[in-house]
C-alpha cells in the first residue's frame, strides 16, 4: 500500500502532466498539459492500463527486493 507509481511527461525540461497511482488520474501543470490530462482521463481503458502498471511493474520489483 505504500507504493506509488508516477509517470510524468516532459517537454524542454518542463513537466506537462503527471499520472499518479495514488490520485488515479492525470494532473496537468501547463496549459497544454491540462488539455492532455483531460484527454487521457476521458479514456477509461488508458487509465486502467496506467493503474495496472503499478501492480505489474512496481509490486513485482518491490516483492523481489
Amino acid at each position: 500500500n505504500d507504493i506509488e507509481y508516477i509517470f510524468s511527461t516532459y517537454f524542454n525540461m518542463v513537466e506537462l502532466a503527471r499520472f499518479s497511482s495514488s490520485v488515479g488520474k492525470y494532473v496537468g501543470y501547463t496549459e497544454y498539459g491540462l488539455k492532455q490530462a483531460d484527454y487521457w482521463n476521458k479514456d477509461p481503458s488508458y487509465l486502467a492500463q496506467m493503474k495496472a502498471t503499478k501492480e505489474t511493474y512496481c509490486k513485482n520489483h518491490v516483492d523481489n527486493a
